[in-house]
This record gives structure tokens, sequence and C-alpha cells, in this order.
């Protein structure tokens, strides 16, 4: 199925028009699928938490006017994860595509929430065996369902491994034993398999997986005759190019795109960090080392004539290996700022200065 981005022949309410903008946004081949993906996307993790529903409807309306057409979401959304607000995420966005009769025109991306979630205590999400297995994996999925209002996901996504990832932020690998009652990739896949073929998922994805975990979900399903993974949805950004190291050549190999999340360096290269108190904030969250080095980046936006989010939106959606860049925002008015990026070609002379400045301090930490 193509996803059309063409007015709907379904009845619905129209998309507000008041002030939105249209945008160019690439369409690219979603792995080995049929569905075309907006080269931006957006993701509503802070949907029923930081952004209240109003703001949240005014950012779908916003996004698609803009041809953004995949929106990524999880079952244990929104951030900061609590049990009183566990799934409202979902269920906004759910409302959102049932008001607006959209269903047809959007892709749907949601994840389960396994043991290994690096997002603070979830017992409230299926309790303490909260596992990657079939169990877990059927509920989670009739949840999300419920919540979205669907009777089907277009991709559905591993949100963490079930095994320990020691290398994901940072610069070395730690050993772990696997638990005695790890769930199998195999297993995982299995369960995939069996909702794919009842037609409750389309496509399944990763996310925060490794090269080796990408290259076991693969291999499973050409052994097995089981489901591909078709995307990968890691951290990727001017400070955070570790994807670039083994799983970009799988990624465009393999065609399992990449679906970068953070691409503004979880806050530091929006350009917030500027007035006084903003500053002292930033002190706080981020590193010496990486402020400097964002410094250096706005430095060498400014040159250019951009301002320092629209380069690193261009630069993460630019990469041969991306197929979409997740952007999220508080509020509609952040989200219209970073939407000037899908205009914007970043000349090579640029790429090769931002280059030069990740290849004197790559990923700094």
């Amino acid at each position: 199925m193509q996803v059309s981005l063409e007015a709907p022949h379904s009845a619905g309410p129209a998309l507000p028009q008041s002030s939105v903008k249209t945008h160019s946004n690439e369409l690219r081949r979603l792995g080995g699928t049929d569905l075309s993906v907006g080269a931006a996307a957006l993701g509503v993790m802070t949907f029923g938490a930081k952004t209240a529903q109003e703001d949240a409807f005014r950012q779908l309306d916003i996004a698609f006017a803009a041809g953004i057409n995949l929106f990524d979401t999880a079952e244990n959304y929104p951030a900061p994860v609590l049990a009183e607000t566990q799934g409202r995420s979902e269920e906004i966005l759910g409302r959102w595509i049932a008001e607006r009769g959209m269903r047809s025109r959007v892709i749907i991306a949601t994840k389960v929430a396994g043991p290994g979630n690096a997002a603070g205590d979830m017992a409230h999400i299926r309790g303490t065996e909260r596992r990657l297995d079939r169990a877990n994996i059927f509920a989670a999925v009739d949840g999300s369902l419920r919540r979205l209002r669907t009777d089907y996901i277009d991709l559905y996504q591993i949100h963490w491994p079930e095994r320990p990832i020691t290398t994901l932020g940072r610069t070395r690998f730690s050993y772990i034993p696997d638990a005695p009652f790890l769930v199998p990739i195999e297993d995982t896949l299995a369960a995939l398999g069996e909702l794919t073929a009842a037609g409750k998922i389309r496509y399944i994805g990763v996310a925060n997986e490794s090269a080796w975990g990408v290259m076991r979900y693969l291999s499973e399903a050409q052994q097995k005759g089981l489901p591909r993974i078709v995307s990968i949805q890691n951290s990727y950004s001017l400070l955070d190019r570790q994807f670039e190291i083994g799983l970009a050549e799988i990624a465009m190999r393999e065609r399992v795109g990449l679906l970068a999340y953070s691409p503004l360096g979880r806050g530091l290269l929006s350009g917030k960090y500027t007035d006084g108190s903003t500053r002292t904030e930033a002190n706080t969250r981020f590193s010496e080392k990486k402020r400097s080095i964002t410094a250096a980046y706005a430095s060498l936006a400014k040159r250019y004539a951009m301002d320092l989010p629209t380069m690193a939106l261009a630069f993460a959606r630019q990469k041969p290996f991306t197929t979409a860049v997740l952007m999220a925002a508080s509020n509609a008015s952040q989200l219209e700022a970073n939407l000037k990026s899908i205009d914007v070609t970043l000349p090579k002379e640029l790429m090769k200065e931002i280059d030069l400045i990740h290849d004197d301090s790559p990923n700094p930490r």
C-alpha cells in the first residue's frame, strides 16, 4: 500500500488551514516495504505530559500539512514515564487520527516496552515480568491498538533489546552476562511473525539496537521464513554519530533504514541554551566538552547564514542511511521552527566542515 498525501476521500473534518506552511518533504522507501515515508517524521513522546492535547493536535495538523506522514509513539509514552500518564501519547495520536479521518493517510509507528528499556521503573506496564516474549508482545499490541483506535499498526518496534546493551551512548563495551531467563531474539521474532500473519502489524523494526542484534534479526528471519525488520530507531545527531560505526553499513546494505531520534542532541543543538538562565541549565545537563563542540557548530551554521537546529536537522536527514529524522517538540511554535530544515540542503563544503569538527572531537561525552 502506498500512503497517499493527497486529499482524503473519506469523511472527516478538514485539517485546519490557518497559518500552516507547506514544505517539500521528500518521500523515501521504508526498507524493502511498499511504504513511502517523509524524510522528516514526528515523534510524539511529549504528548500527554509536557504537551496538552490541544497543542498536540495543532502539532499534528502542522506536521501533516508540511508533508509528514509518519508519527512515532510507544506504549510507555509520554516521557517522563509515569504510571498515571502511561499510554496517553498513543491515545492522543489515536484521537487525532479518528477525528480527522486520517487512518489511510498516515503511517503509525509504535513500540513494545521490554525489560531493557532505559526509562526508569515501568512495573506499571505488565508488572515486573515484562519481557519480549509472546504473551507480553501480544498484550502490548492489543493495548496499543485500543489506544490508537485502529485495527493495525504500520510499524511495530522493539523499544530496547531484551539483553543489556552497554555500547549505546558510551565509548566502550562492558560485558554483562545474559540473565538465565533471557528471551531469545528468535522467540521475539516468532511472536511478531504471528501478529503480522494475523494482520495486526504490517512491518517490524528495532530501536536502540546494536549491529549484532540487527544482523541476528535478519539471520533468523531468513533462516525461518519470519518477517524481516525494515528499520532501526537509534539516536543520531551532530553530537552522536556512533551509528556510523558498524550500523550505517548494515542499514544501507541490508535495507534497514535509520529512523533517527534526538537529532538535536537532547536539546543542546536546539539553540535554546543562549541566555543566562538557560546557559546555567545547560552547564548542569551537558558537559563542557559537549557545550564547546556545540558552540563550534553554532559558529559554523552562522557563517552559512542558518541557525543551528536547521543545520543539525538537515545534516541528519541528508545521510544516505537515514530514512527519516524524528522531530519532537514540546509545543507547536518549536515544531514550526524545526520544519524550516525540510527545505534546506547543506552544501558539500559545509558537510566537510562539519566532519572536520567531528573528527577533531568525535561523539563528545
